[in-house]
């Protein structure tokens, strides 16, 4: 006798392609990251250059854990483990180096312009992390 296979239904449809379409959205959101840390494990001295530009003190284990930060906080969102930690931890990594890079209230003209505009984006994917984190305690609270 032949077992019954179970196929993929209209109705099963619409909830795989949720779940890939959701996941393509989470792994935009986590691009900088994953981009940023492999750059800087790739390149240690200058991951420990950026820290120092910045006047952060010890550079060279602050870029140590902004590697290991932005890549593994990024793996905990895209496999859902713990989806929340890892997207509050990037939420609130975003809010914090944003106010160290991007201190465009220091700044005059052009520059000024080209950093207010990315301290604003950088709020809006600090947003964006904290939506993340939020819905995904909804979501284990409904379980």
């Amino acid at each position: 006798m032949i077992s019954h296979i179970p196929t993929v239904t209209r109705q099963h449809a619409p909830a795989t392609r949720h779940g890939a379409v959701r996941w393509c959205c989470l792994l935009l959101l986590c691009s900088a990251y994953l981009q940023g840390g492999l750059d800087k494990a790739f390149d240690f001295p200058a991951a420990v250059a950026e820290m120092r530009h910045f006047g952060m003190t010890p550079a060279g284990p602050l870029a140590l854990l902004t590697i290991v930060g932005e890549l593994g906080a990024s793996v905990l969102v895209l496999a859902g483990i713990q989806r929340w930690a890892g997207a509050l931890y990037l939420g609130l990594f975003t809010l914090m180096a944003n106010l160290v890079a991007n201190r465009f209230w220091e700044l005059a003209g052009t520059a000024r312009t080209m950093s207010e505009n990315g301290f604003f984006e950088h709020l809006g994917l600090a947003g964006a992390f904290l939506l993340v984190a939020w819905l995904d305690l909804q979501e284990r609270r409904q379980v």
